[in-house]
């Protein structure tokens, strides 16, 4: 019994040893996952095939990944060094592929790889195989033992969850760059359409004014006839007073300011049309909107006169200046009037009366007001007129009022329209900032 016991010491004390490197590996193993976090899964697999080499001294280490997005397999192989030197790597990995079918459906098997006698097993990634296949090889005839199968399926687990979350991260990460791509293409998109847009309404507003050239040659040629007609009276007159026997100097002398007055008069008259109708961008600078009411209610003298209609302005004196683009508010203004001298040109049944008025909105903003005796308009119809290609005129275009808007909104404002409280007649308004980039405020009476 002594002898059988002495014999026996020896082994137990080796299982023993056995035992707690077998612990000491499967503590190992457990902590991968946290060399994994975030990694790549060629990282995980590196990472498994060495940790398998190094705890079940393995003679070959073979694993089969499957990319989920294309379906394609990644072969990776490691080989110890006492066999690299004796047979090519080439003809060891060929043999484990070819030994794959083997090597799944046994748990162990002795097969020849290359021109060595192995042992080898196998262990499935994922519960089908779906991520791939590790296959082990041992020169050992007994490999593996069950705490060395225990070490491998541990390994192999704990490798396919961190390979399941590695591809999963890499496939969100995948989605997200391709809707970053998206965005970046759609907003693209957005703003190559809206560049287009505002093309189409600077082309719409250049058509707009090209056609109220035409509507208002006549008060054109009026406005110039009058200073040109003065000239050439007030240069015959001075050409009299000093063609006499005793010229006279002095009445010369006036006559000749009364020349320069009207010629100056002409110029602006032509340089108030040639700015109003010329192909000029948005540009913003102190103006007063005072001034620029008054430009416009001159240029629409004649056409207010042929229409016998009576013009009443009512511009505030203590009206702060402006940051805006004057030939566009200008044209906003122009629209309007032309708009309330076409409403009342219809009306013969009570006077034909237009009220132009400036007035503070608040405290940092400025409000113009056009109000008519003229046809009038319904809340229905009030809230499409200013909608592209909407007209109540029979040979209107309806871009007038879609264009106006379109100016105000460039300068933070607000347009609107609604019918007098008598029933008779419409006022139509705008509102804008004193500064560029104020913020709008509220729209009182607007609908």
């Amino acid at each position: 019994m002594s002898d059988l016991a002495a014999l026996r010491e020896p082994l137990l004390e080796e299982e023993v040893t056995q035992l707690r490197a077998c612990l000491n590996d499967l503590v190992s193993t457990m902590a991968l996952p946290a060399l994994w976090a975030g990694g790549e899964p060629t990282r995980i697999v590196d990472t498994l095939l060495d940790a398998l080499m190094s705890m079940l001294r393995l003679t070959v280490v073979f694993a089969r990944v499957r990319d989920p997005d294309t379906g394609h397999f990644t072969d990776v192989m490691r080989i110890a060094a006492a066999v690299r030197g004796t047979s090519p790597a080439g003809a060891i990995e060929s043999a484990v592929v070819a030994s794959l079918g083997s090597a799944r459906a046994l748990s162990a098997t002795r097969l020849p790889i290359a021109d060595l006698e192995m042992s080898i097993a196998s262990a499935l990634l994922g519960l089908d195989g779906e991520i791939g296949t590790v296959v082990v090889a041992s020169e050992r005839g007994d490999f593996p033992v069950q705490t060395e199968r225990l070490l491998l399926d541990v390994a192999v687990n704990q490798a396919a969850m961190g390979l399941q979350q590695a591809m999963l991260l890499m496939s969100q990460k995948r989605i997200a760059e391709e809707l970053d791509a998206r965005v970046a293409r759609r907003t693209t998109e957005l703003a190559t359409a809206e560049d287009a847009l505002r093309a189409l309404h600077l082309e719409m507003s250049r058509a707009a004014q090209v056609a109220t050239v035409g509507e208002l040659a006549a008060s054109i040629a009026h406005e110039v006839n009058q200073p040109l007609s003065g000239i050439i009276t007030n240069a015959g007159t001075c050409l009299r007073m000093l063609g006499t026997e005793s010229p006279n100097v002095e009445g010369a002398r006036e006559t000749a300011r009364r020349t320069l007055r009207d010629g100056r008069r002409a110029a602006d008259v032509i340089a108030r049309l040639r700015a109003l109708f010329g192909r000029k961008e948005f540009s913003v600078e102190p103006m007063d909107l005072n001034e620029a009411t008054r430009e416009v209610i001159a240029l629409s003298g004649s056409d207010l006169r042929r229409n016998r209609v009576a013009l009443q302005s009512q511009l505030d004196d203590d009206l702060p200046p402006v940051v805006a683009d004057r030939i566009q508010l200008q044209q906003v203004i122009l629209n309007l009037l032309r708009n309330a001298s076409d409403a009342v040109a219809v009306v013969d049944d009570r006077p034909r009366r237009v009220l132009v008025r400036t007035e503070c909105e608040g405290e940092d903003r400025v409000r113009v007001t056009i109000q008519d005796s003229g046809v009038g308009i319904d809340r229905e119809r009030a809230e499409r007129l200013f909608d592209a290609f909407y007209t109540t005129k029979s040979d209107g275009m309806g871009i007038g009022l879609s264009i106006s808007r379109s100016i105000v909104h460039r300068h933070h404002g607000r347009i609107w329209a609604s019918p007098n409280e008598d029933g008779s007649g419409s006022t139509f308004a705008f509102s804008i900032p004193c500064r560029p980039g104020a913020p709008e405020g509220p729209l009182p009476g607007a609908f």
